[in-house]
């Protein structure tokens, strides 16, 4: 199957609905307590952490919920939390966070498990992690709160679109606990998405949809070393996992190097990722899972899929701990990708879809049009007086044969794609559209812009479109021309005719 085009992924983007998920696996809260360590305990050679503050963030497969919730999916889930104080915290929060909660069972004979970070600044540098302290119970559950769970699952899984297990090794996910789950979920017709622990035995994990453990994890289950990162190790990890579990698929996470997609029946594709300037790989299995998770409800096929779950974890390796990544976020960095690759002209279907990709993520769209036939002072001076009333600038740009209706047969002097050339190299226009009707009304309709601009040589009432730009709760500006800065006068000069 073909690797998509950013155009491809773009357009499956724009197109996203909103899929119900439930997460199986260990709902844990990570708390950091953050201070001074300044000193030494004069009890022993150890730091004094003077806390200052603490923070609460769900881990494990609650971060999942929140990655899900933020891919714009409908989240229900399932485990188990202590019937203990930070148990009550954890749902509240996934709660607060618009996730079904009712799935999880408080139990009293396990605590919830908790990872608490010590986090010192010491002579005034970074925070500095220091210590960690876990609290948990790690035995796989009781028979009666097992039956519990699968009672939940069957509740659950009615209408869902994907089964996530994000298993830490905990106890919740045994053997028994993902066997029955994932054969209630083929059942029901639920695909099953596994990021399984850094265990030896991945048999529990047999008749799964997919499976995305990283390098090291993979090599741990299979015994194969690809340490280096050889392609026919990792490609010999993939189809060993994918045969011995009976998988429709294999994702291994490949940190720096991207992913490696193997689905049966098929060759294993390589899927890069872009270099990053920080470099945090907390949470980004996480990410990859809830965004895999995302795309397959929303019908994607294997290798759009990894190629959206590549960019959302890229981005969330930017960020230092754990952060969830909106599903704007990774479309605005698809068009930034787009940008890079076609340069600024788009059609006008294009052109929509990306400035609503913009306009999601609250920046301010401004329009403007004309011929652009010699660029020229006036014109620089002007395109920067209309970037600096948004976040984005569009220039709609007159089409050869227009230009010759509106000023005759002798122009333009430069043709379309030149134009559009030089346009492009100013930093003040992010996009062009080329455009052959004799007004850019229609244009202007489609980009529904916050801010149209046009030369004070106009008057507001004689701004094409500024009514309707007005009438849907935008503005027209009038920029400030300079004088004598014009393409009819510089044809006239250079023509001889002073």
């Amino acid at each position: 199957m073909p690797v998509p085009s950013t155009a491809d992924l773009i357009r499956f983007v724009d197109h996203w609905k909103t899929r119900r998920i439930v997460v199986a696996g260990d709902f844990m809260l990570d708390r950091y307590v953050y201070g001074n360590a300044e000193r030494l305990s004069p009890d022993a050679p150890v730091p004094v952490l003077a806390v200052e503050r603490q923070e609460d963030k769900p881990g494990g497969a609650a971060n999942v919920c929140l990655a899900l919730r933020a891919l714009r999916c409908s989240v229900a889930c399932l485990g188990v939390v202590g019937q203990d104080e930070t148990g009550t915290l954890l749902r509240k929060i996934l709660r607060q966070n618009r996730c079904d909660v009712s799935g999880i069972l408080a139990l009293d004979d396990r605590p919830t498990t908790v990872k608490q970070s010590l986090v010192g600044l010491a002579q005034h540098r970074h925070p500095q992690k220091m210590f960690r302290v876990d609290t948990e119970v790690r035995r796989a559950l009781d028979a009666d709160a097992l039956a519990a769970l699968l009672k939940q699952a069957a509740r659950l899984l009615k209408g869902a679109d994907v089964l996530c297990l994000e298993d830490y090794n905990k106890g919740v996910l045994g053997p028994e606990t993902c066997q029955a789950l994932i054969a209630l979920a083929k059942r029901m017709k639920v695909p099953v998405l596994v990021d399984p622990a850094a265990i030896a035995d991945y048999g529990k994990y047999k008749g799964a949809t997919c499976i995305t453990p990283n390098r090291t994890e993979a090599g741990l289950a299979t015994r194969i070393n690809a340490n280096k990162g050889d392609e026919p190790s990792l490609q010999a990890m993939a189809r060993k996992l994918l045969d011995e579990l009976g998988l429709e698929s294999v994702v291994l996470t490949l940190d720096k190097q991207g992913a490696l997609l193997q689905e049966r029946g098929g060759k294993p594709v390589m899927v890069p990722t872009v270099a990053r300037q920080v470099y945090d790989v907390t949470g980004a299995g996480d990410m990859v899972l809830a965004m895999l998770a995302a795309a397959r409800a929303n019908g994607a096929d294997w290798p759009t899929a990894v190629d959206l779950a590549n960019t959302a974890a890229g981005l969330e390796v930017e960020r230092f701990g754990v952060v969830s990544i909106p599903l704007e976020e990774v479309l605005v960095s698809l068009l930034e990708k787009q940008h890079a690759d076609l340069g600024k002209r788009r059609d006008l279907d294009q052109l929509v879809t990306e400035i609503a990709a913009y306009r999601s993520q609250g920046r301010r769209i401004v329009f403007t049009n004309g011929c652009f036939d010699i660029l020229h002072a006036g014109h620089v001076s002007f395109l920067r007086q209309a970037r600096q009333q948004g976040d984005l600038l569009v220039v709609g740009l007159n089409s050869d044969a227009s230009i010759r209706k509106l000023k005759g047969a002798g122009r333009p002097v430069n043709h379309e794609a030149d134009r559009v050339m030089v346009l492009g190299e100013l930093q003040s226009v992010d996009y062009i559209c080329v455009f052959s009707e004799d007004t850019p009304i229609k244009l202007i309709r489609a980009v529904r812009p916050d801010v149209l601009v046009k030369g004070s040589d106009y008057t507001r009432d004689k701004v094409v479109g500024g009514d309707w730009v007005e009438k849907h709760g935008g503005k027209v500006v009038l920029a400030d021309l300079v004088a004598g800065r014009s393409t009819t006068n510089i044809i006239r000069k250079i023509s001889g005719g002073g």
